[in-house]
């Protein structure tokens, strides 16, 4: 790309993958915006974990992460003529996101009520993480209701992050030592 800008969005469209021109407004840019954001959020969190090398397994989690949700951003953003032009998410990226979850949980005492978000920065967010990453599934879901070209894996995926994302700030309030807050109605 040798500029930024092509002013051929000006009106309000957008290139899929693959060449066909779309609204701006079309369920899969808004699912493939969606991913975009969490990959930020997601960006802003390896960055809080940086400083502190205690972490270090979850940054490696994270840069899997922010490489899948590229992935995942692409083959939302597939358009007519574009099929089959990506790889799908394989079934060992949600594999290795499952792994992943399990060895958290397995380091966390059981919970049998909901979490309240908080008690350390880093900790609310991994729940604005989750909470992106919900709203992107459901934004695929939206899309993939209307493109079947939407893979059983992409949205698998996205369901299987926003747990990651979750355990991941159970994992951080143990590490912290703050205390975890449980919802109470």
């Amino acid at each position: 790309m040798t500029k930024v800008y092509t002013k051929t969005g000006d009106k309000g469209t957008t290139s899929l993958v693959g060449g066909e021109r779309v609204s701006k407004i079309d369920e899969r840019v808004e699912a493939y915006g969606t991913v975009d954001e969490l990959g930020s959020f997601t960006a802003y969190l390896s960055d809080h974990l940086r400083s502190d090398e205690g972490l270090a397994e979850y940054l490696g989690d994270l840069d899997r992460v922010a490489s899948q949700l590229m992935s995942v951003a692409a083959l939302l953003a597939v358009g007519h003529g574009g099929e089959g032009k990506l790889p799908d998410i394989s079934p060992e990226a949600i594999g290795y996101l499952e792994e992943r979850i399990d060895a958290m949980q397995s380091r966390v005492r059981p919970i049998t009520k909901f979490t309240i978000p908080g008690g350390h920065p880093t900790v609310s967010l991994c729940h604005v993480c989750r909470t992106v990453c919900r709203r992107a599934e459901r934004a695929s879901l939206r899309a993939a209701a209307l493109h079947p070209t939407i893979s059983a894996n992409t949205l698998a995926y996205l369901n299987r992050l926003s747990d990651y994302f979750y355990l991941l700030g159970r994992a951080l309030t143990e590490y912290y030592k703050v205390e975890e807050t449980l919802w109470r109605p």
